[in-house]
């Protein structure tokens, strides 16, 4: 009987938690929302989008965002429950891309310039309320990563200064001078679908055929007055910027890696007056643009967006964005004025539903409504006969192209052959309206005559935020001890010797005394932790910079001294679907020979990963003109036997060696030492009584300048008492 009547208890029990179940299938947001996407979706099947519909279709967009967000952040859900909520947020979400697939024109509604009207406010209010919810005032926005996939995001912000720059100059009126003739209209084209056939016209056109617009002979220009003293131009270059200068304002600019694209870039929006410029760039090379900008155009304030952008000067000329937090500051920099944008490694966009390709466009779109002839650049090494549609996002940034037809001079270009698709020798000319509207692509092999033999490229990059602040604490404990190691000596010095400043002899006694404890030290960072620290820190940066290579100019060598910092370059290249051979130290003669072959005969194998100790000498690995260095060596004999791996008789092409520094970090000194180093080796090869320097030289170095900055900021701050140095 009581077992009976906790069987019945059970079944009540279990009744009720189904019954509860069928219940919150019909509480709170998502039925709301899966209403209101049914009636959408009818709506546009029957071909009556109507106001309503398209305010409807936003407003469900929205808060099926904001519903995203809060179910994965809500604590009090299981991990069954979160992901059943998610499971139905997905099927709204299909139903609004299928139906936006119906209705092209609902996109728009998406896009991050767009404002809810007062009608679309109150009709999320009405849902909110319907759901038994609190209208929330401010509406998050989605963002993806790298890999397409959704995450948490702030709201787009504002930063202080570009505030300051409004209300210092309110009034930004919109340059409609100089604006090019020509009406973009179809007459003899009319009908005729043509993104199709002028994509295909780089694919039927056989080689030999040109790929680079015409540009100003080199010998017509004069442009080194232009150039800040003791730079130069190469010819290449300086034809690139004499277009510029005669009022060529589009740019799809494919020179391979190395030859100069972000001085071209600089230059031509010099050469334009395009200013303020909007340039957008990976991650990776940031630093290195604002860098760049420094030193080709020094008279141009550059500004670096750095997460919120706090730290942004609001009146600079240049403004460096990453693709990654371009999301936040989207809203501002379509109503800052800019005259140009340049976007680096444009193949990033060639994605057309990611969230960077959509913020890049309308930033375009934006630009040019305000400034008919802006001067826009894309900047990618991707050869153009390789998935060509690719670049179908990279022309309408440009403005030559919209999601259906040929814009402007473009079809313009194209009435004028009097040919149509239907006829064979439309592909040729097809092709050659495009390149003519502004692409330039030159090789290596193009440009050898102008080009050193063999270069060495810096590409400065910026740590993880908090790897970064960790790395740089480390320095700074490591230069607290030196300090306090020089001044114990100093106090118990008996010579009775008194120096006025620095020692600087004693600066050099203490810093070999610590290279001496080095080895031994079971506590606390050195200078051999430190720069370990540091590799690994930079390993997938360097990775995902030689992944890049890799796709676009071929084979890759990537060199590394750890092993660590070597796993995580392979573990870059397997996910981006790059075959790889490796050459370790612990490998079988026969294995290494393997790698070896499978690099210079399968040309499927993109890159070859090798260590600077087990791969330095004695390999030839010329079938790559690119070499990439994670981690620098200690010393400039180290590095040249690395890039001689690639620069050796028999190399047909130019080589660069890609040297991956950590800025900020004391890897900077580390890189110019080695440079300062090398000028007395060579020296001592011509003859003179200069000693080729050794890896200890540079570590004693980088610690002699460790300490000497301490000190010098020491002596700025003023006194303090030698006592407090020693214990404090």
């Amino acid at each position: 009987m009581a077992r009976g009547g906790q069987r019945q208890a059970g079944g009540q029990r279990n009744g009720a938690r189904k019954r509860r179940g069928r219940e919150l299938d019909n509480e709170g947001l998502i039925p709301v929302l899966a209403r209101a996407v049914r009636e959408v979706e009818i709506a546009v099947q029957r071909g009556r989008v109507d106001s309503r519909a398209r305010m409807t279709f936003q407003v469900i967009a929205l808060l099926v965002r904001e519903e995203r967000g809060r179910t994965k952040t809500d604590t009090e859900l299981t991990e069954a429950q979160r992901a059943e909520q998610m499971k139905r947020l997905d099927g709204i979400a299909t139903i609004l891309a299928k139906t936006a697939a119906r209705e092209a024109t609902l996109l728009a509604l998406l896009a991050e310039e767009t404002q809810l009207s007062e009608g679309a406010k109150a009709l999320r209010s009405e849902m909110l309320k319907a759901a038994g919810l609190e209208p929330i005032l401010e509406v998050p926005e989605a963002e993806t990563d790298a890999e397409g996939g959704e995450v948490a995001v702030e709201r787009r912000v504002v930063p202080p200064s570009v505030i300051a720059r409004r209300l210092a100059n309110p009034f930004l009126v919109p340059d409609f001078s100089g604006i090019v003739p020509g009406s973009g209209q179809a007459k003899r084209l009319a009908g005729w679908e043509l993104l199709g056939p002028l994509f295909r016209s780089f694919e039927y056109v056989g080689g030999g055929a040109p790929a680079c617009m015409p540009l100003p002979a080199a010998e017509s220009l004069h442009l080194t007055g232009r150039l800040p003293a003791g730079l130069e131009l190469m010819p290449h270059q300086a034809q690139m910027i004499g277009a510029a200068a005669s009022g060529h304002r589009t740019f799809l600019l494919a020179d391979e890696p190395g030859l100069g694209k972000t001085a071209q870039a600089l230059l031509a929006a010099q050469a334009a007056d395009a200013y303020p410029l909007l340039v957008v760039v990976p991650n990776v090379v940031k630093t290195n643009w604002a860098r760049e900008a420094q030193r080709w155009t020094p008279q141009k304030p550059v500004t670096v967006i750095h997460g919120d952008g706090q730290s942004v000067d609001g009146f600079a000329d240049i403004v460096v964005v990453n693709y990654e937090v371009l999301d936040r500051h989207v809203g501002w920099l379509g109503e800052f004025g800019f005259r140009g944008m340049v976007v680096d490694e444009a193949h990033f966009i060639k994605n057309k539903t990611s969230q960077r390709s959509q913020h890049v466009l309308q930033l375009s779109e934006r630009i040019r409504a305000r400034t008919p002839r802006p001067l826009l650049m894309a900047l990618t090494g991707t050869p153009l006969i390789n998935d060509i549609e690719d670049f179908r996002a990279i022309w309408q940034f440009l403005g030559w192209i919209d999601e259906i037809r040929p814009l402007g001079q473009l079809m313009d270009k194209l009435e004028a052959t009097n040919l149509t698709p239907a006829e064979p020798a439309f592909y040729g000319a097809a092709r050659n309206c495009v390149i003519e509207m502004g692409i330039v692509r030159r090789r290596k092999l193009d440009v050898a005559a102008d080009l050193p033999a063999r270069r060495i490229a810096d590409l400065p990059v910026e740590l993880d935020e908090g790897i970064g602040r960790s790395i740089r604490e480390a320095e700074r404990e490591l230069a607290r001890r030196l300090v306090n190691r020089y001044y114990t000596a100093l106090e118990t010095r008996t010579s009775g010797v008194v120096t006025e400043g620095i020692d600087h002899e004693l600066v050099r006694r203490v810093a070999g005394w610590e290279l001496a404890d080095a080895a031994d030290r079971k506590d606390g960072e050195n200078v051999f932790t430190m720069v370990r620290r540091i590799g690994q820190a930079k390993a997938g940066l360097a990775a995902d910079y030689a992944a890049q290579l890799a796709r676009n100019v071929g084979k890759v060598v990537f060199f590394a001294k750890h092993i660590d910092v070597m796993d995580v370059a392979e573990e870059t290249f397997e996910r981006r679907g790059l075959r790889y051979a490796s050459i370790r130290g612990d490998q079988t003669p026969k294995a290494r020979q393997k790698a070896i072959d499978d690099f210079t005969t399968d040309p499927e194998v993109q890159v070859i990963v090798c260590s600077l100790m087990a791969a330095g000498v004695g390999l030839n690995l010329q079938v790559a003109s690119n070499l990439v260095l994670a981690e620098l060596p200690w010393t400039d004999a180290e590095q040249t036997q690395a890039i001689d791996r690639i620069h050796r008789i028999g190399q047909e092409e130019p080589v660069t060696a890609w040297r991956v520094i950590a800025a900020q970090t004391i890897d900077t000194r580390i890189a110019e030492l080695i440079d300062s180093k090398a000028g007395l080796a060579a020296r001592a090869l011509d003859g003179s009584d200069e000693e080729i320097a050794v890896s200890a030289d540079i570590q004693l170095e980088a610690l002699v300048t460790l300490l000497t900055t301490a000190l010098e900021e020491e002596a700025a701050a003023g006194p303090r008492r030698v006592t407090h140095l020693i214990h404090g």
